[in-house]
């Protein structure tokens, strides 16, 4: 089952946020996160607030979990309108989880219609679901897209039947594949497929296999993440047991260098460490906002929001969440307010893994000098940092946590 929220500072029962979070808003990006907590299995390395209609039981479900999406979103509309200014529209949309298509396209697109209801759409917003294979079809993705998603992003994991195996996913090698195709064909120009690397038992030649496989789907997309063996999983308790090896360092450093080699060769580039894209136009918007120090409103059970300089999260479980919505009181469990320097140094930890870096000034002089040693040690671009900008190199991306802690 999910852990326990953070702890925090009470957040207020009416949403409200401090007139400081106010200041600025709408002059930088604005997008809205949605947490579809509902999951037909769980994952044998998943970690993330989701729940199965075993887990649920009577509660919770799908309807009570859009009326209070519906609450929620008016009250997070209400509580930025508060400082008598403009609510801004949002500029991405990312509605995850879970198995957002487990709600079907008709409900996901009256997820779009509430949002545009209550903050609003510009008018190129980019607006993307997330998506198991085994739960879409050619009809789904017709359905979405004419419901106003413009960007899907499907859970591939491997190609390899004996890696899904062992991360306990119920899809079917090719069936990833498949639905990429379906979503083009349905009309979306911008799809992407979802990589883990370094799941035990998982060989090279299982993820060149994998690699094929996602060119073979003619994606503009690609995220590639190494396994994480969380705390409370089932893989955590079987690699415990002994039963399966804690996934090696050094091997998933040989595995990312196939990764972006392989995307590489046929352009797609990375612009932040686990992603890699055709172009611009292709990068996940609403990511660079996570990453470049953008606001937004995250909505759903466990979801976590941020806005001038204040963050939050909602409470877990779909029922309280839902509960809580209809006595018209804010869902948010506890939040905490960054100060200052919290805000250097989140800005430091995010910025430095794009492409186009972090600026030299975002650091302290110690950090400078840092950043100058790193330069010499090949972690960080030498032609870069003349410039004024800390950028990583290729070996760089292999020690990108390692080098944030050096500039700290």
């Amino acid at each position: 089952m999910p852990s326990q929220p953070p702890p925090g500072e009470p957040a207020p029962p009416d949403g409200s946020l401090p007139a400081s979070a106010l200041t600025g808003l709408g002059e930088r990006p604005f997008g809205v996160y949605v947490h579809v907590p509902f999951c037909a299995t769980r994952c044998g390395y998943c970690d993330f607030n989701t729940y199965t209609a075993d887990e649920l039981g009577s509660s919770g479900g799908f309807a009570d979990w859009l009326d209070g999406l519906r609450a929620e979103l008016d009250l997070g509309a209400r509580a930025l309108a508060a400082g008598g200014g403009t609510v801004p529209a949002a500029r991405t949309v990312f509605v995850g989880g879970g198995t957002p298509s487990l709600l079907g396209a008709e409900r996901l697109s009256s997820v779009v219609s509430a949002i545009r209801d209550s903050f609003g759409l510009t008018a190129d917003a980019e607006i993307t679901t997330e998506s198991n294979p085994e739960s879409t079809s050619p009809e789904f993705f017709a359905g979405i897209r004419e419901g106003g998603y413009n960007r899907v992003s499907l859970g591939m994991q491997s190609a390899a039947e004996h890696v899904l195996r062992v991360l306990e996913r119920n899809h079917t090698p090719g069936r990833a594949v498949t639905a990429a195709r379906e979503a083009r064909a349905a009309g979306f120009e911008h799809v992407n497929l979802d990589l883990i690397y370094g799941t035990p038992g998982e060989t090279d030649d299982d993820l060149r296999a994998s690699l094929r496989a996602v060119l073979d789907a003619g994606v503009d997309h690609v995220s590639a993440y190494s396994l994480i063996v969380e705390d409370g999983t089932a893989m955590a308790r079987k690699v415990r047991r002994g039963e399966l090896p804690m996934p090696d360092e050094d091997v998933l450093a040989d595995r990312y260098e196939i990764i972006d080699s392989t995307l590489a060769e046929v352009g797609l580039r990375w612009y932040e460490v686990s992603n890699w894209a055709t172009g611009d136009a292709a990068r996940c918007a609403h990511n660079l906002g996570y990453w470049q120090g953008g606001d937004w409103w995250g909505a759903g059970p466990g979801a976590h929001s941020h806005v001038g300089g204040v963050r939050w999260w909602n409470v877990k479980h779909p029922a309280r969440y839902s509960a809580l919505l209809a006595e018209g009181r804010s869902p948010a469990h506890a939040r905490e307010l960054l100060d200052t320097e919290d805000q250097r140094v989140e800005r430091i930890m995010l910025e430095l893994r794009v492409a186009e870096g972090l600026p030299l000034s975002a650091l302290t002089a110690d950090g400078v000098l840092a950043a100058k040693q790193a330069a010499e040690d090949g972690l960080l671009r030498p032609d870069a940092l003349s410039a004024g900008r800390c950028v990583l190199t290729d070996r760089g991306r292999l020690l990108a946590d390692a080098v944030v802690q050096r500039l700290l």
